[in-house]
């Protein structure tokens, strides 16, 4: 090989950035500043892939924005994300889990014990769009999202929202640092690393928006700044930069849903960019993603609004009188698909007679099912609308 074409071929596989060996003897990897040099090629199937995911993001805000009220679905969405985040990282709580946990339908004991990291999830996801409001995707609002899904639950001992001061490395259970998969940059070198993430997001720049959060989630994970929580935080990122740079009006992409049924190919186009310096392959791998879940995330939409307005129709035909109230109880159940019959009293402010009656007229029409199996406390569920979110609630026995 002549000396240009091994010039060229050492430039590749180092665009990422370097192993280097630390006084200890392991080797820790440092990233390279983004963009990318030698530039990315933005062309052939990549070039097409991109196309096709900015057509489906925009297909998937026009979905979202036919809805009557899209604020009371965005939830629905933003809860299913957090779930599958979390069981990316070994979480075995469900959607049902989440909803009865926010429902506080059973007692701690009969829920998973790590349930709460899920209610965390979504806690700090609400918490980072309120924020973007009057701060920008920034390493102090990363730091505010990396306390907020620590607070309380495994890992919150590791320093939540601070970055790490010592070592941390990613491989097999039982590894150590000399036998680690990858190891991220030195905590020394954080400040730097993540500075220059910052300012390639924040930089006037010709990359479109959508390889720009690609590469810069690939490079959070890369530095994986925290002791825990490193990958939520990261998917996290994508959520938000979407959201900020205005690519979708609501956050409803659960992009974990395909890093999900893909795990090993997520972390093997990760794993190939920090090796040999292959940003194509790990943003087609990412594009496909985004293009993938926006056509099943527009397709939910559509099912939300057709079943709306079936639901709509049986209320307004079979309640009568009551149909008034059916519909609020209805729109209600879009922001809390798990209610008591007390709940239900309190939203149309009439008697417990009343509500038990609307409650019952619910069921029989297939809108509301009880799930408790019992006779006191009873907790009804809008079980066709969970549906569609693909993860149906079964009935516990007491």
């Amino acid at each position: 090989m002549r000396k240009a074409e091994r010039c060229m071929a050492e430039a590749q596989a180092h665009r990422a950035g370097r192993y280097r060996t630390q006084p200890t003897g392991y080797r820790a990897f440092l990233p390279a500043p983004l963009p990318p040099d030698p530039p990315l090629r933005l062309e052939g199937e990549l070039q097409l892939l991109l196309s096709q995911a900015d057509r489906a993001l925009g297909r998937l805000d026009g979905s979202v924005e036919t809805l009557p009220n899209p604020d009371l679905f965005v939830l629905m969405y933003v809860r299913k994300e957090a779930v599958l985040s979390s069981q990316i990282e070994g979480t075995q709580s469900s959607l049902q889990d989440l909803l009865a946990a926010e429902a506080q339908l059973f007692g701690a004991d009969s829920l998973p014990k790590d349930v709460d990291e899920v209610v965390n999830y979504v806690r700090a996801m609400k918490h980072g769009l309120a924020r973007l409001e009057s701060l920008p995707v920034s390493m102090r609002l990363i730091g505010e999202i990396h306390a907020e899904l620590l607070q309380g639950v495994r890992g919150s001992r590791l320093t939540p929202g601070e970055l790490r001061r010592s070592q941390n490395w990613i491989g097999p259970s039982g590894c150590s640092l000399a036998t680690a998969t990858f190891v991220p940059p030195p905590p020394e070198e954080l400040p730097e690393a993540l500075g220059a993430l910052e300012r390639f997001l924040h930089q006037q720049d010709a990359i479109p928006a959508l390889i720009k959060i690609g590469l810069a989630h690939a490079q959070f994970e890369t530095i994986h700044p925290y002791l825990d929580g490193n990958g939520r935080v990261g998917r996290l990122l994508i959520t938000f930069l979407l959201t900020e740079r205005g690519i979708l009006q609501k956050p409803v992409l659960y992009l974990s849903h395909y890093f999900k049924q893909q795990r090993q190919a997520y972390y093997d186009h990760l794993q190939a960019v920090r090796e040999a310096g292959n940003w194509e392959g790990w943003l087609a791998f990412f594009l496909r993603g985004v293009a993938v879940v926006s056509q099943e995330a527009s397709g939910t939409a559509r099912r939300i609004l057709a079943m709306r307005e079936e639901h709509r129709a049986q209320i307004t035909i079979h309640l009568g009188r009551a149909a008034g109230n059916g519909h609020r109880v209805l729109e209600s159940l879009y922001d809390r698909p798990i209610v008591s019959v007390q709940a239900i009293q309190e939203l149309i402010g009439g008697t417990y007679a009343a509500a038990n009656s609307l409650v019952a007229r619910l069921e029989q029409l297939g809108i509301l099912r009880e799930m408790t199996g019992q006779k006191r406390n009873r907790r009804f569920c809008y079980q066709p609308y969970v549906e569609l979110f693909g993860d149906s609630p079964q009935e516990v026995l007491p």
